[in-house]
């Protein structure tokens, strides 16, 4: 896509060109070094970071991924330039870049995402000790062999028979780029390569030593025309769609790692590859290195502050006025420093981070045989045994079942099985069911995701047989109802099914199936609560776990909820609210103690003020019951309260909703007497609120609500509560009645 030409050219020239200055300080280096370790011509490298900042800056789908020559593809470079020759395998790049092409315009590129990322990181790793191990000789004043074992077995050889100059070289390259790390931030922001390849060529300099030089004339009088390549066209055929699908899956992960470092706009892979493709044909035909995506220089890229593709191309634009008005210098750079800056990206190409990933997918055999094959067969070998292997992972997978068992207090057998259930899977299962002791009563959870016929056949039959030797199952299934429609002879497609909300989560656990009510005083209260966080992990948790992850952030709640400790009274259920929608006070009786009034409390006063000036809640609500035992000892003068003395005080603040009460109905009790005064507790609390002079004035400015509910438990039903009508009781200094300001929603 050509840039947007009404972007804003001062955030360009503010953030993308110097972002694009520090991303050539870093990609003119390592592309020589790439060039170098691919037994390429070095101008080659330079032609493909040209191309691959221009061409794949401007038509590829990311607004700040840098292209250019990868050292994950080096490997195959080298092979293919040993067995064509270097003019040839520009061929090969340019028909790789019309198969991206082609790819990109039929939208393939989702497809190469499914390639498994440890199959990748595997590659990556083998080619970073070929390269390491194949430079280590040059660092040390040799010369590389042809493969990565020739090259272990030679070393020690080479070690024996140091060159000195050239060794210390190569040794202070790779000293300076492993310090650089340490340096302060601000020192760090020049790029370490360059530091590295600047230090060894002027010591190089100063001490006058014998090394040998970087030439990049040769390479430019040498360049030519690509020529198609000769011999088994299958086989050339499979190198052109080897360096298409791997510069194209090394892009379009690059592409995916970067977007989660920027907050731009999000990049279309599908136009990516078709810039990936234009790039490599562009590349391929001035005699370029194959072009790909880079993480280090993306990272540097987004690191630097760059906004748009502008710094992408820019970084283009340097390198080529550096090649052509500078590229004398290059000849200054010791070719053992270029050895040493590549010994040191080959090592870190075995990244630790990514081998923690794949060790928590259980994907590390894929990575180690990956590696491992490509290091001692070849790459294209190494890549296909690591998806074979990988294929069989997955196909593995889907025999694992996992049967729990275990039994409670009062021999029922509780039995979870987990996993996938298909025919691969049958024979484990048949084999821990058939262990279950005749007789038994079974609770079988089934904890499934799909059941297939074989699954389901071996289920409901050992379910007959168990039932027919005086035994009991009872099947409850977790998700989808596999077992059930098959049973019912139901058609089971589509396969799947969007997972349902889980039922009976509302129910006390005495009336819940299998749940006995635990015995006061016992440890079965534990074990019900501990047996509720099981149910919670294993049914609700999968279902709410994205709103929690989004509200662990902060809490937003709208509500200020006060309401009584009553065991029958759960907020969420009869407001219909959901997490993070209630910020919940529960105390007896529901009170709001007046301001100074004794006994002191400052709980529910804190809940006000956190409420209402830092999370800045819109309304408070105080909600009620009926046959409150708070309002019964208030109604006795104290007496219900017993021998509890904290309890006694604390009734004291529902003084004046009796006094209130009495005002109204007299001395005379009646059969109602207890609901009445439950509801005019709920219109004093909220006049009890208005005694708060931030909670008044937030009233008085209309920025918050008094509510006022009264849930019957008897028919489930929630009532709203009218606000007080004034009486001389309610009556304040300036003669106006507290309930003449209170707001409350109408029912």
């Amino acid at each position: 896509m050509i840039p947007d030409t009404k972007s804003n050219w001062l955030g360009t020239l503010r953030h993308d060109v110097p972002a694009s200055l520090v991303v050539f300080l870093v990609a003119v280096p390592l592309s020589l070094g790439i060039a170098m370790a691919s037994g390429a011509p070095l101008a080659a490298g330079l032609i493909a970071a040209v191309v691959g900042g221009i061409v794949a800056g401007s038509l590829g789908g990311s607004a700040v991924q840098v292209s250019g020559p990868a050292a994950g593809l080096s490997l195959v470079v080298v092979d293919l330039v040993q067995t064509y020759g270097w003019r040839a395998t520009c061929m090969i790049t340019l028909l790789a870049g019309a198969v991206q092409l082609l790819l990109g315009v039929v939208k393939a590129a989702r497809a190469a995402l499914a390639v498994s990322p440890a199959v990748i990181h595997g590659m990556l790793a083998a080619v970073g000790v070929i390269i390491a191990l194949a430079q280590l000789h040059v660092v040390l004043g040799g010369s590389s062999q042809r493969s990565a074992v020739a090259n272990l077995i030679e070393l020690p050889g080479q070690i024996a028979d140091l060159h000195g100059h050239k060794v210390a070289v190569g040794v202070l390259t790779i000293t300076v780029l492993a310090l650089w790390t340490r340096v302060p931030k601000q020192i760090k922001a020049v790029p370490a390569p360059l530091v590295a390849l600047l230090a060894a060529a002027v010591t190089a300099w100063v001490f006058n030593w014998d090394v040998t030089r970087v030439d990049l004339s040769e390479s430019v009088v040498l360049w030519a025309f690509p020529v198609l390549p000769h011999g088994d066209w299958h086989l050339v055929v499979g190198a052109v769609l080897l360096v298409a699908l791997l510069a194209g899956c090394e892009s379009l992960l690059c592409c995916v790692a970067v977007e989660g470092q920027h907050a731009g706009r999000r990049a279309d892979l599908d136009q990516e590859l078709t810039g990936q493709g234009v790039a490599n044909m562009v590349s391929g035909a001035l005699g370029g290195l194959p072009v790909a995506g880079v993480i280090v220089r993306s990272s540097t890229n987004v690191q630097a502050g760059a906004r748009t593709r502008w710094s992408t191309i820019l970084h283009g634009v340097w390198v080529l006025v550096f090649a052509i008005g500078f590229g004398w210098t290059i000849k200054l750079i010791p070719l053992e420093a270029l050895a040493g800056l590549l010994v040191f990206i080959g090592v870190q190409m075995v990244n630790l981070g990514h081998i923690r990933k794949v060790h928590g997918h259980g994907e590390v055999p894929v990575y180690v045989v990956t590696m491992l094959a490509v290091i001692l067969l070849g790459l294209a070998e190494g890549v296909l045994a690591g998806l074979a292997l990988a294929a069989l992972l997955a196909l593995r997978r889907l025999t694992w079942v996992t049967v729990l068992k275990r039994e409670d207090r009062d021999g029922r057998l509780h039995v979870t099985i987990s996993g996938s259930l298909t025919f691969l899977g049958v024979p484990r299962l048949t084999h821990e069911l058939r262990a279950i002791a005749h007789g038994a009563a079974v609770d079988l959870d089934l904890n499934t995701d799909f059941m297939d016929n074989a699954a389901f056949e071996a289920i409901h039959s050992w379910r007959l047989d168990h039932e027919r030797m005086g035994g009991t199952v009872d099947i409850d299934e977790l998700h989808d109802e596999w077992y059930s429609l098959a049973a019912s002879g139901a058609r089971m497609f589509p396969v799947k099914s969007p997972p349902k909300a889980p039922d009976r989560w509302w129910l006390p656990w005495a009336h819940r199936r299998r749940r006995p009510p635990a015995t006061p005083g016992s440890a079965g209260a534990e074990c019900q609560l501990t047996a509720g966080a099981r149910e919670f992990h294993r049914r609700t948790a999968p279902l709410v776990r994205p709103i929690f992850t989004e509200l662990a952030r902060k809490q937003q709640p709208s509500h200020l909820f006060i309401t009584c400790a009553d065991s029958r009274i759960v907020p969420s259920l009869i407001t219909a609210s959901g997490p993070g929608d209630l910020f919940t006070v529960r105390n007896i009786g529901n009170l709001v103690p007046r301001r100074g009034s004794e006994p002191h409390d400052d709980s529910v006063v804190a809940a006000i003020e956190y409420a209402t000036q830092v999370l800045g809640v819109h309304t408070i609500t105080v909600c009620g019951h009926s046959g409150c035992g708070a309002m019964a000892g208030v109604l006795s003068g104290g007496v219900q309260a017993g021998s509890l003395p904290g309890l006694r005080r604390w009734l004291r603040h529902g003084n004046h909703s009796l006094a209130r009460f009495i005002e109204t109905e007299g001395d005379r009790l009646h059969s109602g007497a207890l609901d009445v005064l439950c509801r005019v507790n709920v219109q004093q609390q909220l006049e009890n609120l208005r005694t708060y002079r931030k909670v008044d004035e937030q009233v008085r400015a209309g920025k918050l609500e008094l509510v006022g509910l009264f849930f019957d438990i008897g028919s489930a039903r929630v009532h709203m509560v009218p606000p007080l009508r004034p009486t001389h009781s309610a009556l304040r200094e300036d003669g106006r009645s507290q309930a003449e300001d209170g707001r409350t929603m109408s029912a």
